[in-house]
């Protein structure tokens, strides 16, 4: 049917697809959780804001269950590798996921007087993951080295995946609610926006110094043609989306939603860009998708599930956003 190297290709993009849609998707509602006020007068707009996640969150995160488990299953002498170089980090970011599920339920269940307290374990909780997830990725693209500089830009990492989720968080709150919280919504934006941007930068000019191959590969022809414009294009999309949250709330709701769509793209050019550079190692610089992948007759087998899995997570996962599409309702628990 498919021959080893066209295997381990399809296997590498569904684990790309995987990680991208995960960053996205479970990104706007670590955002929000990271938004989360914790005083006691805007307890109404935390609601709205658990509110505007609640259908989505859990099912969020399966999109990280099944990029785990594809390079488990593909590429399981890479994902030793990964895991034994960040097994401290991946082991407090499911801490973390822990705090959120655990508060998500009981800020509402539990005792009217413990609501504040699973409030603040809630942020907490997202803030955890999001760093832990911005260390797990500045550390892959430091190659897993063990020196100082490798780990003060991990952290720099964390705190720049930190302000990225705040960002997409924020836009997704101008695009889901109204009014007092939409305006809030609007500042959060802003400021997270020129953070996010920051990190951004910061990763772009890091990565190419540190790694001659990628330094070649972007300023090499014909790529440098094909690749170059992308820092053009997620500058301008940063300046488009300043512009318009500037001019927020417009007449009739008009375009609360380009704000977040923008981000959307940034975040897919910005993981296209980190996928090229360095394709096709899985491992940077050590271990490549052919290298790692598990037999091809196993491949094939496993190939039959993932058509089946992956159409039925995307068939309930817009299913799920066409059924509570528009402006979020009160908070309510099933």
């Amino acid at each position: 049917m498919f021959d080893p190297d066209s295997l381990a290709l399809i296997f590498a993009g569904l684990t790309a697809l995987a990680v991208l849609l995960y960053a996205i998707l479970d990104g706007y509602d670590l955002g929000v959780g990271i938004l989360l006020p914790l005083a006691t007068e805007h307890d109404q707009q935390a609601d709205i804001m658990i509110a505007s996640i609640g259908p989505f969150w859990d099912a969020n995160e399966t999109w990280l269950v099944l990029a785990v488990g594809l390079l488990l299953i593909a590429f399981p002498s890479a994902h030793n590798i990964i895991l034994q170089a960040l097994y401290i980090p991946a082991a407090i970011m499911l801490v973390g996921l822990i705090m959120r599920g655990v508060a998500f339920d009981f800020r509402a269940k539990a005792a009217f007087s413990h609501k504040p307290t699973w409030n603040r374990v809630f942020k907490a909780g997202s803030i955890l993951t999001a760093f832990t997830q911005g260390y797990m990725l500045g550390m892959y693209v430091m190659g897993f080295t063990t020196t100082i500089e490798a780990y003060l830009f991990a952290c720099l990492a964390g705190v720049g995946v930190i302000a990225a989720y705040a960002f997409i968080g924020a836009c997704w709150l101008v695009m889901k609610t109204e009014h007092d919280l939409q305006k809030q919504a609007v500042r959060w934006a802003q400021k997270a926006g020129w953070a996010c941007f920051a990190g951004v930068v910061l990763v772009s000019v890091v990565n190419p110094i540190i790694n001659p191959d990628v330094l070649n590969r972007w300023f090499s022809w014909p790529y440098a043609m094909l690749m170059l414009p992308l820092p053009l294009i997620c500058f301008a999309l940063f300046v488009v989306i300043e512009h318009l949250l500037k001019r927020m709330p417009l007449a009739n709701d008009a375009m609360s939603w380009m704000p977040f769509a923008g981000v959307v793209t940034i975040f897919f050019l910005s993981f296209y860009g980190l996928a090229f550079s360095f394709y096709p190692y899985v491992v940077p610089g050590k271990v490549t998708i052919w290298q790692a992948m598990s037999a091809p007759e196993s491949l094939r087998f496993l190939l039959y599930g993932a058509l089946v899995v992956i159409p039925v997570i995307l068939a309930y996962t817009a299913f799920s956003y066409r059924v509570f599409w528009g402006k979020v309702r009160e908070l309510r628990y099933y």
